[in-house]
């Protein structure tokens, strides 16, 4: 089996835009959600999310922008980025030897509501004939595809909030099986919109700390009363080892071990004790040949929900050990949570604390519950260096991903 390593990185996030800017708001705690501007939501009961501060203009022209959803607008940025950031020009990467595999929990769901009003009040007719392919979650690798000229294998991951780290775990073995050189994979999401939000809302699964945007996301505290939505994309170029070495590229860490679960439990609520979290965490240990105590870092799925915080604990404890989990920590606290594209930043988070030997903190745990009793890295970011770390994400209809990365 070839090794994969990971040498470029292209997070889209509300923090940060880039590789730099990402790590170095992770390192400060920023806070990247506030009321929401992308449209009037004064009409719900959840006003805040986290948006992505970008100009869409400087990277992609006007026309072309016109035919794309949102959500692939982010992932081309979040491409474009990894790829400069691994040092690949665009010649190196096209042809058969480089893949895509991108996922989208959601796709074009802002094209949905805008073709929509289109449909009812005006005349079907009239609806854009670029409405299927702005929308379907497969155009987030064909873009990028299109873009690069990239022939190798390409596939789409749409497992709701795990689709960032399947995508990037289904990519590894691609590259694992000698069928890629370089692989661009990831998640992208673009919910910040009234049916996203309202969506959300009404089932109850968002905090309503609407006076205070800064605070809302707080996993793992007493006082979570909800997740916060964002925006954004993470991308990473995976590449294969050897070929890292010949052309003298930067690695940033190894991918060694990938796994999925299901719990086949509930359509939104976690198997009880996370079960289906145990199995996903101990086959990733086991895929990546790597004993539990070796584990430096997890960067948890840490949603802010009350039942996705508690079980997550209990399944952290029942793998590692009650007394041996691990420093934790959740950076949606910082981003809130970006969904389908949740695994490819928060993915990036791991691979980075490997990296810059800092791991990122939990931000606003200033009341911890006295329930979850792990190391969270409380609001302040950390300096150690470990040499191994976990992402780890969950999904509704209970699909289960989990990353494991190596220091090089």
């Amino acid at each position: 089996m070839k090794r994969v390593v990971v040498t470029g990185v292209g997070p889209v996030t509300p923090i940060g835009v880039g590789a730099e800017a990402y790590l170095q708001a992770q390192h400060e705690a920023k806070n990247g959600i506030r009321r929401i501007t992308r449209f009037d939501a004064s009409s719900l009961s959840v006003q805040i999310a986290g948006e992505v501060d970008v100009d869409i203009k400087a990277h992609i022209s006007r026309r072309e922008a016109r035919r794309l959803d949102r959500y692939v607008h982010l992932t081309l940025i979040g491409a474009t980025l990894a790829l400069e950031d691994a040092g690949l020009s665009e010649d190196e990467v096209a042809g058969e030897q480089t893949g895509t595999l991108v996922g989208s929990g959601i796709g074009g769901i802002e094209t949905w509501e805008k073709e929509s009003v289109v449909r009812f009040e005006r005349d079907p007719m009239r609806m854009s004939p670029f409405f299927i392919p702005m929308l379907i979650a497969n155009m987030a690798s064909g873009h990028v595809a299109m873009r690069y000229g990239l022939l190798g294998p390409s596939s789409t991951v749409v497992t709701a909030c795990s689709t960032g780290s399947g995508a990037i775990g289904d990519a590894f073995r691609i590259i694992q099986r000698g069928e890629a050189t370089y692989m661009i994979a990831g998640g992208s999401e673009a919910p910040v919109t009234p049916m996203g939000i309202a969506g959300f809302a009404v089932m109850r699964a968002l905090s309503t700390r609407n006076d205070s945007p800064e605070t809302a996301s707080r996993p793992f505290s007493a006082s979570r009363d909800g997740f916060v939505a964002g925006e954004g994309a993470g991308i990473v170029v995976l590449e294969e080892y050897e070929n890292a070495r010949r052309r003298g590229a930067r690695i940033y860490a190894e991918v060694v071990g990938y796994a999925t679960s299901a719990d086949a439990h509930h359509i939104t609520a976690p198997a009880p004790g996370g079960s289906g979290a145990v199995r996903c965490l101990r086959w990733a240990l086991k895929s990546a040949q790597v004993d539990p105590d070796r584990i430096g870092y997890i960067n948890a799925h840490g949603t802010s929900t009350p039942a996705n915080d508690l079980n997550e604990t209990r399944a952290l404890k029942t793998v590692f050990g009650a007394d041996s989990v691990p420093p934790v920590s959740s950076t949606k606290s910082m981003t809130g949570h970006l969904l389908g594209a949740s695994g490819g930043i928060e993915g990036i988070a791991a691979i980075q604390a490997l990296h810059s030997c800092v791991l990122p903190p939990t931000r606003n745990l200033h009341d911890p519950d006295p329930d979850l009793d792990l190391d969270y890295i409380p609001n302040e970011a950390r300096g150690v260096r470990v040499e191994y770390s976990i992402s780890q994400n969950f999904a509704f209809g209970g699909q289960n991903a989990a990353l494991v990365f190596k220091r090089v």
